[in-house]
């Protein structure tokens, strides 16, 4: 890989995700950092966890993945995030538990992290904007550089339309399903009805550099500020397994791909690649490092 190391400053929910079976870790913020960090970057995390035994856990974890806890702050009176994740016949049911460690970011620490980690990327999404935390995301972003790319993940009941269009006038890329971009089109009364119109009048109400769009197996596409359209669609089947983390692993690729200098078709393609291995196994992140070796092989040792 290369020597160069790009830091990233990632915004938002550090969790545990609660099967009936099993506990893991979870929230988009933190697959996008062990992504990231698995790849070479240098992502930090700005985050809030509970002085509680899921808290030391997941500091643990960041610490033996060699990722920076340096924006983690530490609450002495929320808990760590949790998600109830229950097993319903058409799917996942996730019930995010309200008032969290995550929901109490302390604006001036978010700040100072910013600053020290001069970013030449920045990532956020919205959960984390539900609540307390949004006033240390403005902190943040006024004393961060870099691009930012705002991932919309809506989970309901948490949409709020004021955020999102606060989210957008501050965002250089965005990021969304097709689902959510249809949502985002009735949320802020776009006329636009096809999906190309409707990415193409956020760009220019927003004064976007560009808009990705994620439409799951059938592969994904991004529209630039001059209206140019770049779409990869599958050349394989996935066998999936589980869907969990997939837009996060696009998102992280994607990101890899800005940082890199790629050009589009070529980070489209390897984003939607890694993104469908994802789905082959359980839960959002491998368990193991070795599960990033074929991709960085392929990536950046055999060009």
């Amino acid at each position: 890989m290369s020597d160069i190391r790009h830091v990233v400053l990632v915004f938002g929910e550090i969790l545990i995700d609660r099967f009936p079976d099993r506990e893991v870790l979870g929230g988009a913020p933190f697959n996008v950092t062990k992504h990231l960090g698995a790849f070479g970057c240098v992502p930090v995390l700005v985050s809030r966890i509970g002085q509680d035994a899921a808290g030391a856990r997941l500091l643990q974890t960041l610490e033996a993945s060699g990722l920076s806890t340096h924006g983690v702050q530490l609450d002495s009176v929320y808990p760590t995030g949790l998600v109830e994740v229950n097993l319903a016949p058409d799917g996942h049911q996730f019930d995010i538990v309200a008032d969290q460690a995550y929901d109490h970011i302390h604006p001036r620490l978010s700040r100072m992290t910013a600053l020290a980690a001069n970013p030449e990327l920045v990532y956020f999404g919205t959960l984390a904007q539900r609540a307390n935390s949004h006033r240390a995301l403005r902190h943040m972003l006024r004393a961060a550089g870099g691009q930012r790319f705002f991932d919309v993940n809506l989970r309901d009941p948490w949409v709020y339309a004021d955020r999102l269009e606060w989210s957008l006038q501050h965002a250089d890329i965005v990021k969304a399903n097709d689902g959510e971009l249809e949502r985002l089109a009735r949320l802020l009364n776009l006329e636009e009805t096809s999906p190309e119109d409707q990415a193409q009048a956020l760009i220019h109400r927003y004064k976007l550099r560009g808009m990705l769009v994620t439409c799951g197996a059938a592969g994904a596409w991004w529209l630039d500020e001059s209206t140019q359209v770049t779409a990869v669609t599958p050349d394989s089947l996935v066998e999936v397994l589980d869907t969990v983390g997939a837009g996060d692993a696009f998102s992280a690729v994607f990101m890899l791909g800005l940082l890199k200098g790629w050009a589009m078709p070529v980070t489209l393609q390897r984003a939607h690649h890694f993104a469908g291995a994802i789905c082959g196994i359980r839960g959002a992140i491998p368990e193991h490092n070795n599960f990033y070796k074929p991709f960085i092989d392929e990536w950046f040792v055999h060009r």
